[in-house]
Order: C-alpha cells, then structure tokens, then sequence
C-alpha cells in the first residue's frame, strides 16, 4: 500500500471525541492556590469556548478522587477516541520516583501511567506541568501518547510558569503558526516554551525551568522536536483545540462530521511532512498534492452556507 493511501487510512480512523482533564495540586501557601486554580480554570474556560464538551477539571482533588474519574473515562472513551491529561501544580522527585503533589498521599508517574493505560483511547497527550516534572517521562512515555513536561529533569526543583502559557496557546490564535484555525500539541508547546523564555529574560531571571517532549514512547524527549531527532510528529497531528472557523464548526451539529474530516486531512499532512526527509521527492509531492486537493474540497464544503 502507497504511503498516501496508508495516511488517509490513519486518517480515517482518527478520533471521535476527545476528553479532556485537568487536575490542579496543592499549593502549599495561598498564592500558589490560587495561581494553579486560576490557570486550570483558564484551560478550561478556552475550551468551552473552543467547543470541545468533555472538559472536566479537579482541585486539589485526592487520589481516590483522581482514580475515580480515570475510572469514568475507562468506562466511557472508545479505542478511536483521545484523551488529554494536564497536571497543573508542585512536583517532586526523589531520584526513583516522581510524585504530584496533592491532598493525602501523593500520586507517582508509575500509577498514572497505570490509570493512563487503562483507558481506551489510543492517542493520548499528558502534559505535566510541575516542577520536577522532567521526572515523570520514563514511566508515562507510551507508543501513540504525546508526554510534555515543564522541566527537563526531576532536580529542576522550582515552581513552574509553562502551565501559564500552556492555557494561553488555548485561545491564542498567535499559538497557530500554520494559521488552519487549530492548535496542536507540538503548536502549544512551542508556544509555552517560548513564552516562558520570554519570561525568564524580561524578568532578567536564570531560567530554572526546560519544557521537554516525548512522542515516540522511547525517548528522553526534546527541546527541540523535529523530524531530525525523531520527535513532534505524532504532537504535530494531534488537534489539541480548535480557534475561529474551526471553533463555530465544532459548535454546529451540521458541520461537525466535515470538520471531523478536515482534522483527519490535517493529521495526514502532518504525518506526510515528518516522513518528507526519507521519501523520493516526487512521491511526496504526489501524495501532498492529493492530500491538499481533498482538504480543499472539504473546506470549501465547510464555507458553503447552510440550506
């Protein structure tokens, strides 16, 4: 089978809903409490207004909390379905595990992965938003699950800003630097980490934080993902929220099986570019060209006024 005709049939298999979850830690002191509760709020907020409708947000919650929601996912997503995990909050790492702090006894990388791996939906992104959270990427790191961490290691100790930013790529439309009013993972994590460099240097601050990304299920991950090193291609397809056009669409029952397909074509492409480097040219431009034909025809579909 062409690689063409392999990627529409990825494509057409591509998820049917995606749920999303956020869970904001303890604090520790009032300020912190209210920053994390205000950023999770801000991610779900983008989201509500982006259309997505299974958003769902836990503070402070404790584990059997957490476990009790994993359980509900598990029950309720399909293999063809997504899930995106965001933990918002403090992190520790004691050179073994890595921990999230929350109420009652803390929740290590080793059993969300567990609670992770139990629910169906094939792709999945979990971004780990704590310090310390480079930690976490060994025992989280799947096949088909995009993992974003704000530090590079578990000795990167210091409260975090990237989920800050992270809620801001949301409803950002500067976060969309291929402008098809749609966010993905790898769009989002560029934008939070360059917005956190920002803000280490305006503050004239050394930057204790190094946002990594593993999307291979064997890597470190990068600081830099490209189809050089391997990393970013599965993030680069993975819609992580829609904006503008998009985000009407997804609030239109008569237009949510088109847009469904324009996010099928968009992953295809995606996917097509981070294999260019090892193609013959002229079959990228081949397969590129009828990928491009196919969204053109569903978008023009899209802009078609409702009879």
């Amino acid at each position: 089978m062409k690689l063409c005709a392999w990627l529409l049939a990825c494509a057409l298999a591509a998820p049917a809903a995606t749920y999303y979850l956020t869970i904001s830690g303890l604090g520790g002191e009032p300020d912190y409490d209210q920053r994390f509760k205000m950023w999770a709020h801000d991610i779900e907020s983008n989201l509500k207004k982006a259309g997505a409708a299974d958003v769902s947000t836990l503070t402070a919650p404790n584990r059997e909390q957490i476990r009790a929601r994993f359980q509900d996912l598990a029950r309720t997503a399909k293999p063809d379905d997504s899930l995106v995990v965001m933990l918002i909050g403090h992190g520790s790492d004691d050179g073994v595990d890595y921990k999230f702090n929350i109420p009652g006894p803390d929740i290590t990388a080793a059993e969300l992965a567990s609670l992770l791996d139990r629910v169906p939906a094939a792709r999945q992104c979990v971004a780990v938003m704590t310090s310390a959270s480079g930690g976490a990427i060994a025992a989280l790191r799947r096949p088909n699950r995009i993992v974003i961490t704000a530090t590079k290691t578990g000795s990167e100790k210091t409260a975090t800003v990237f989920a800050r930013y992270w809620a801001e790529a949301m409803g950002d439309s500067a976060a969309d630097t291929d402008k098809n009013d749609a966010v993905s993972a790898l769009e989002a994590f560029r934008y939070a980490q360059l917005r956190v460099a920002e803000f280490f240097a305006s503050s004239k601050r050394l930057a204790t934080e190094h946002s990594l990304l593993e999307d291979t299920g064997k890597g470190d991950g990068e600081r830099n993902p490209s189809p050089e090193n391997g990393e970013g291609g599965l993030a680069a397809a993975f819609t992580l929220v829609r904006l503008g056009a998009n985000a009407d669409a997804a609030r239109d029952p008569a237009k949510r099986a088109l847009l469904a397909k324009k996010d099928e074509i968009e992953q295809a492409i995606d996917q097509l570019k981070y294999q260019k480097a090892g193609m013959n040219a002229g079959d990228y431009r081949t397969q590129l060209t009828q990928l491009l034909l196919e969204l053109a025809k569903i978008q023009e579909a899209l802009d078609a006024p409702q009879k």
